[in-house]
């Protein structure tokens, strides 16, 4: 007890004595204004105690970066979106019309590369299909979609069903015979044998349709919205059409 007595008069003498020699050398050291002198001395400790600490800075700058990094990252997928969504707004045809030709040569790649021949990849055959895709199925969803938001707007289930029936009763037949009379007749098939065509792939890729399309119908028609609609149902074609570039890629009936 004597020995902590002894070090802590020792400890205070020590600090008079310093306080003493920078009052009395005529120097006086400003601080806000003030002298150290008038500034008390809990206020000088304070102030050396509230200094920012060097890790705290450290681990500041590191939370800003990764945020930063973060909201970057984010805006930029937001951005990729909310520019695909206002082209969907300002120009609904030409955008639409460009993913569907986009989906379609995509799956005629696909569908080249799962029934590959000895003949190799047919560049030609993926640009008919990606021009069926930009000149008519595009544009034709665009309308027909739009159509049945305005004559039928509720989503209930009997709408739902009303519009499934349209789509494989209306729409579905229409949309397959231009594409198989589009390709028959870019490859140089007459009148007659495109007719031939459809009287022997027609039929039967509307039954297979009417087993894959009135899923995909019921979740687009049921909960995406009118604007995204054809994306929806582009994306859902993708396998589809890879079944459809199959058959319109088959030989003619005469050579059968």
């Amino acid at each position: 007890m004597g020995t902590r007595s002894g070090g802590g008069n020792t400890l205070k003498c020590l600090s008079k004595r310093c306080l003493l020699r920078l009052s009395s050398g005529g120097g006086r050291c400003l601080l806000r204004g003030k002298s150290f002198n008038d500034a008390p001395l809990t206020s000088h400790i304070w102030r050396f105690y509230s200094l920012p600490s060097p890790r705290s800075k450290l681990s500041s700058f590191k939370g800003s970066s990764l945020s930063r990094s973060f909201s970057t990252s984010s805006s930029s997928k937001v951005g990729l979106l909310g520019w695909y969504l206002g082209k969907l707004e300002s120009q609904p045809v030409i955008t639409k019309a460009l993913t569907t030709s986009i989906i379609f040569a995509a799956a005629d790649f696909t569908s080249q590369m799962i029934t590959s021949s000895s003949s190799g990849y047919d560049s030609i055959r993926t640009l008919r299909m990606a021009g069926y895709g930009f000149l008519f199925l595009g544009p034709s969803q665009h309308l027909w979609f739009n159509f049945l938001s305005k004559s039928l707007p509720k989503r209930d289930m009997l709408t739902t069903i009303k519009k499934m029936f349209l789509g494989q009763a209306v729409f579905g037949p229409v949309s397959t015979t231009v594409f198989f009379s589009y390709n028959a007749a870019l490859q140089g098939e007459s009148g007659e044998e495109i007719v031939a065509r459809l009287k022997r792939d027609l039929l039967p890729t509307l039954i297979n349709g009417a087993m894959f399309w009135p899923s995909c119908d019921f979740v687009t028609y049921k909960f995406v919205p009118v604007h995204l609609q054809p994306l929806m149902n582009s994306s859902c074609a993708y396998i589809w059409t890879i079944y459809l570039t199959y058959m319109a890629s088959l030989k003619k009936v005469s050579d059968d």
